[in-house]
């Protein structure tokens, strides 16, 4: 059981850092800058929030990798993909859907639990 937590987790992190580095490196910073610009949370400062969004999918990617904090590293690319599932893929629901499982996924590595009363 334990080496498929290792998995889960080295794959959750990949998901993170390997989107973050083609939002770098392959899409470029202006793609994701005219993507945000279509957000309207977002509108008011797009190239701020798209080097935000590169950056921590990048740094939060390396800290799930190298099992840092798990508890606190999880919630950003929560929160990412939850805005993501939300704005950007609203009205594809298996795109929604599928966010909400890798969501569900972080806070099982992040060994987050239902308190029972």
């Amino acid at each position: 059981m334990e080496y498929i937590k290792v998995i889960n987790r080295i794959l959750l992190g990949l998901v993170m850092l390997i989107s973050g580095l083609l939002k770098l490196f392959v899409m470029g910073p202006s793609a994701i800058v005219g993507m945000t610009q279509g957000i309207a949370l977002f509108s008011w400062a797009p190239v701020f929030w798209a080097w935000i969004l590169i950056l921590s999918e990048v740094v939060f990617g390396i800290a799930i990798l190298a099992n840092w904090k798990l508890e606190y590293t999880v919630i950003p690319p929560m929160v990412i993909l939850l805005v993501a599932a939300f704005t950007v893929y609203w009205g594809n629901w298996s795109q929604v859907l599928i966010h909400l499982v890798v969501i569900s996924n972080y806070a099982l590595i992040a060994g987050w639990k239902i308190r029972k009363r």
